[in-house]
């Protein structure tokens, strides 16, 4: 399988409050702060256009959304099309998307960037007037271009995760199909399946997961993952898990909200092949002040594996990182303006304060406005 590499630069114009975004540039660590309604979850938003977009479903993502207008910024009289160039390594994608009658969009273009040591810069041109991106299409022909089929597997890698769906009808509590194992979903709700599989295929990482796992949940001792077969001989899996010192099954509506977000965390960022980046929308929510710090730990050591994308609100989330990992997040006219510091600017203040207080304190800005 090919290298994929990470996002190096992002311009995306004309999406949601993010009206203008022009070369900008990512690294391993990327900690999106910001005030609420700042727009750091539609930074995250973008990355589920693009999943959808690049598997064919824009049209159907667009209708959950509403319209074409309630995606535009500031809706279609202001802004006439959706544009958007992401570079990584050698290649890059872009696209421009201009709203139809019917509420939908169609492409104004779909090209792929490549610059070869031997051939310099070149464009492939996927064409125009299209509803569905090409680009899967045209990496699934047998004769595919290499260029596409290697845009198309490292853009379809990207996985945005979103475990705040706890309730007592998410996928992550319910049981499952044991063969739907090959990676983990973006809602979890394979979460029993992944784990069995690394569990008999990858036993030191399924150790490492529960190790850390029960250092948030310290009654917690192992899962207990046991396949059933139906009528139809469809094997499936739920994830049921055991105390230290007890033999009992517990349900996981027997975990707090928390603790089960918590849980797919840890898989997430402990999976032994993870996707080249991984975008995660305020991971923090429900978790333990001590879960938080170790969520901290989890997050850097990840990094240094996959590119990761994190937004966050948590002020003890923030002092895990460094100032050059954060990006600051704040509404300028109405639209959305990224920022990064250098961690030289903050030396004196770094001598008296954590990165999180100086956030909360509004130094590094990204705090309400009064």
């Amino acid at each position: 399988m090919s290298t994929q590499y990470d996002i190096d630069y992002l311009t995306i114009h004309g999406f949601k409050s993010i009206k203008e975004l022009n070369d900008f540039p990512m690294k391993k660590l990327n900690v999106l702060i910001g005030a609420n309604g700042a727009g750091k979850s539609n930074f995250v938003a973008y990355f589920k256009l693009l999943s959808e977009l690049v598997e064919g479903r824009l049209q159907n993502w667009t209708t959950k959304q509403g319209t074409a207008d309630r995606i535009l910024s500031f809706g279609v009289k202001e802004t006439d099309s959706l544009k958007s160039f992401v570079q990584f390594g050698r290649n890059g994608y872009t696209f421009v998307l201009e709203p139809t009658v019917n509420g939908g969009f169609s492409f104004e273009r779909e090209k792929l960037y490549f610059n070869g040591p031997h051939y310099g810069e070149s464009w492939i041109e996927l064409g125009s007037g299209h509803t569905e991106a090409k680009l899967k299409e045209k990496a699934e022909k047998s004769d595919g271009n290499a260029v596409v089929n290697y845009c198309y597997s490292s853009i379809s890698s990207w996985n945005v995760y979103h475990f705040h769906d706890t309730g007592e009808t998410a996928g992550m509590k319910r049981a499952g199909s044991l063969h739907d194992n090959k990676f983990l979903r973006s809602d979890a709700s394979n979460l029993a399946a992944f784990l069995y599989k690394l569990k008999e295929e990858s036993a030191d990482v399924y150790k490492q997961i529960c190790k850390t796992i029960s250092l948030a949940i310290p009654l917690f001792d192992d899962f207990v993952l046991e396949p059933t077969t139906l009528p139809s001989e469809e094997k499936q899996i739920r994830l049921l898990w055991k105390q230290k010192d007890s033999d009992y099954e517990l349900w996981p509506s027997q975990l707090s909200d928390g603790s089960i977000r918590f849980i797919c965390l840890v898989t997430a960022l402990l999976q032994p092949i993870p996707p080249s980046t991984i975008i995660i929308d305020e991971p923090e929510l429900g978790l333990h002040p001590y879960a938080i710090t170790l969520l901290g730990g989890l997050l850097r050591s990840a990094s240094t594996r996959m590119q990761v994308i994190v937004s966050t609100q948590s002020v003890p989330l923030v002092n895990e990182f460094e100032i050059e990992d954060l990006i600051i997040v704040e509404r300028e006219d109405g639209a959305t303006v990224f920022k990064r510091h250098e961690e030289a600017d903050f030396e004196t203040w770094l001598d008296e304060y954590s990165v999180g207080e100086l956030w909360e304190k509004n130094i590094l800005g990204g705090r309400p406005k009064k």
